[in-house]
């Protein structure tokens, strides 16, 4: 692998011409494919072999008319102290109906007056629009027009609110998220004290970043994939590829210090950093691929998008890099030229000498602040987004807060119960009793009568819960009333199943939590034995994983706190409490895996290093962790800032996400991999490298460490360690 790789950044500096055109041309060529190539993205959620997903399926089949397109909530109040059924109230009301039916892409608008949606004091009223597309496919010019109808009704002084699924709009990445990236290029500027080292990564990161936004924006024009999308591989992609040719950058940087030439300190960045750089990007590749063993489709395109994403990342830090380092030279020193002091003591190495002297209350302080940290991970409850999640001023909450005054929180998420009566010896009765058995329920505010498909063998029931769409209340009610399919299917040979808004999040939040388990054992295994043939020992990939373990339920406390609990919230910019996105726990998972095993492989691949070459346990771990640590820190810092520029988002989903990243990086890197692993390097010794006989002869040598390599270029070094020239 080091010799492989040697030899390819040897060619990328000696033809760095050709290689730079070469990419160039690709991100052009991307450039223009996604102009002239990309489709438009959907918010849809499609759940295969879930129930609420099979209704959803039948519906279309048999009853197309109800599972037409979006649909939006019009929620009307009245001044304090007034009624909408007033005359001047009433005709402000039909006036806003009026201008909801000539809306855009509208079908149907129901009249709050006719339909019976008005709330018993006649205070609220209660509108609802249908539209002929999903939700997802309206354009800002079509909610434009559906919040324009709501003039007459200000005019006359009424509240107009409006929720529903066609007010959401396509997520997006937002002008905030650049301030991650600027604190990146200070971080870079500080580590290397030089403006062209700093400026590589940040060039490398967003040729890759192009390359791979370019590409899911061309896939969308043949595929239907989810928004959020762009935004996990944006992440992800920077950050990565920022923190990949740092590591990349410093090795050149060190190989020039002691003597070497520029063309040959590139190879050997390449030949021994670029090994890490392979295998750190496999176990993120693994860790972000495995998302599409979950079951859900719209994770599996979020993972794969940002997998192709760091594969790219990692080709050009391989490729592109050296030869941009070929074009720089030795101006990545800076001021830095000639020898340096490699053995200097640094911050770094005196860190890891305190661990050492002290590596058993370092090591009880760093697990017992991990698990206070994790207390709240206990009190998780997960759900998916809802209009009572949106900001307090939205109009979304305020007619989520309106509709709940009016009618109770369980008509912002009513139930729809599929009946199929094709079976069925009396298929208006089997229908009637279904709606008079899920009547009698105790959570069951309401049950419209039946509405039939013009063949007859399908029925719809309209139910409104009691309770509101993200309680447990709820959740138990639609367990029960399908707990009484298999009786009606007995005695009617009907059978139900429920649907709608409110049932597709509780089935999305089952299947996530069932998928999680198998998911972390699949990442974790298939990790494990690329970390046993990166370090050639069972130890040291134990304990990474269980670190990772400690940190992923760290976060998860972080999280509780600040999005469920709301502290924080001011400091942060969260402006709504609940629920925990169902999608976070795992995707917080498959990202943070696969960042962790890269601060794992970057800092332990120089101990490892050292270790081979003879030195003793606890000067290999200080050897190792001096050479290592900035660079972890830089990278720490780096994907910090980038994940952090995205709590600044107004979407909750990307806050959180953003907001779990960020403080799973901090705390991994810095307690876990900065603080656990070296006082359990220090504490376990040459244990750490244990690997059995028969294990070590079946694993292949990859030599990530370099030492074939070295050996392989000892007749060079006469040749490479000479005093440095300005390259030209």
């Amino acid at each position: 692998m080091a010799t492989f790789l040697y030899r390819v950044g040897r060619f990328a500096f000696r033809r760095r011409v050709l290689v730079l055109s070469v990419w160039a041309a690709v991100l052009v060529a991307f450039g223009a494919g996604a102009l002239t190539l990309s489709g438009q993205m959907t918010n849809s959620v499609s759940i295969p072999g879930t129930e609420s997903q099979q209704a959803i399926d039948h519906l279309k089949e048999r009853f197309p008319q109800a599972a037409a397109g979006g649909t939006a909530r019009v929620a009307i109040a009245a001044p304090e102290g007034e009624s909408l059924t007033d005359p001047v109230n009433k005709a402000a009301v039909d006036q806003v109906v009026e201008q909801l039916r000539t809306a855009p892409e509208v079908v149907n608008v129901a009249d709050p007056f006719q339909t019976g949606s008005v709330s018993p004091d006649g205070h609220v009223a209660l509108a609802q629009v249908s539209y002929q597309k999903m939700g997802f496919e309206l354009t800002e010019a079509d909610r434009e027009a559906l919040l324009d109808a709501a003039d007459p009704g200000r005019d006359a002084g009424l509240q107009v609110e409006f929720g529903g699924d066609a007010m959401q709009s396509v997520p997006g990445t937002e002008p905030t998220e650049i301030i991650g990236v600027l604190v990146a290029a200070l971080v870079l500027a500080i580590t290397f004290g030089s403006i062209v080292a700093a400026g590589l990564p940040l060039l490398t990161a967003l040729v890759g970043v192009g390359i791979g936004m370019a590409g899911i924006l061309i896939t969308s024009g043949f595929l239907d994939l989810n928004a959020n999308t762009p935004v996990l591989a944006l992440m992800i992609g920077l950050a990565v590829g920022i923190d990949y040719a740092l590591f990349i950058v410093s090795r050149y940087r060190h190989e020039l210090s002691i003597g070497r030439s520029p063309e040959g300190a590139a190879a050997r960045a390449v030949g021994t950093a670029g090994s890490a750089v392979v295998f750190a990007g496999l176990t993120v590749i693994i860790a972000l691929a495995g998302l599409t063993v979950v079951g859900i489709p719209f994770l599996g395109e979020m993972g794969v998008a940002a997998s192709v994403t760091v594969a790219i990342a990692v080709l050009i830090a391989l490729t592109l890099l050296p030869a941009l380092l070929g074009f720089a030279g030795t101006k990545v020193l800076g001021r830095r030229r000639g020898k340096q002091d490699v053995d200097a003591p640094t911050f770094g190495s005196r860190w890891a000498t305190f661990v050492a002297r002290h590596r058993v209350p370092v090591l009880a302080a760093a697990i017992l602040g991990l698990a206070v940290v994790a207390i709240p991970a206990a009190s998780m409850q997960l759900g998916l987004p809802n209009d009572s999640t949106a900001a307090p001023n939205s109009t979304q909450r305020q007619a989520y807060d309106l509709v709940s005054s009016g009618f109770g929180p369980g008509a912002n998420g009513p139930l729809t119960v599929v009946v199929d009566v094709a079976d069925a010896s009396d298929p208006q009765g089997a229908a009637a009793q279904a709606a008079a058995n899920i009547g009698g329920l105790d959570d069951v505010a309401t049950v419209a009568p039946p509405q039939f498909n013009p063949q007859g063998d399908t029925a719809l029931l309209n139910v409104i819960p009691k309770s509101g769409p993200s309680s447990e209340a709820t959740e138990n009610l639609v367990s029960t009333i399908r707990d009484q399919g298999a009786s009606l299917s007995e005695s009617t040979g009907a059978t139900l199943a429920v649907t709608g808004q409110t049932a597709m999040n509780i089935d999305v939040s089952d299947k996530l939590a069932n998928a999680m388990l198998p998911y972390l054992a699949l990442i974790v295994g298939l990790a494990f034995i690329l970390l046993m043939l990166v370090f050639r020992s069972v130890i040291v990939p134990l304990k990474a994983t269980l670190g990772f373990l400690g940190s992923v339920a760290a976060t998860f406390g972080a999280v509780v706190a600040v999005f469920q609990w709301g502290w924080l919230n001011d400091l942060l910019g969260v402006e709504a409490n609940g629920p925990i996105m169902s999608m976070l726990p795992i995707l917080l998972i498959g990202v943070l895996f696969g960042l962790a095993m890269d601060y794992q492989v970057f800092l332990v691949t120089r101990m490892r290093e050292e270790h081979v070459h003879g030195a003793a346990p606890d000067d290999a771990m200080i050897t190792g962790f001096r050479h290592g640590s900035r660079v972890v820190v830089a990278a720490a810092l780096i994907m910090i800032s980038v994940f952090a520029g995205f709590v600044l988002s107004s979407e909750t989903l990307i806050q959180s996400i953003g907001f779990a990243l960020a403080f799973g990086v901090l705390v991994d890197a810095f307690v876990v991999r900065m603080t656990i692993v070296p006082a359990l390097m220090s504490l376990l010794g040459t244990g750490a490298w244990w690997l059995p006989n028969w294990l070590n002869r079946l694993l292949p040598n990859v030599d990530v460490e370099g030492e074939g390599l070295s050996r392989a270029l000892d007749g060079e070094d006469q040749r490479d360690k000479r005093v440095l020239e300005p390259s030209h």
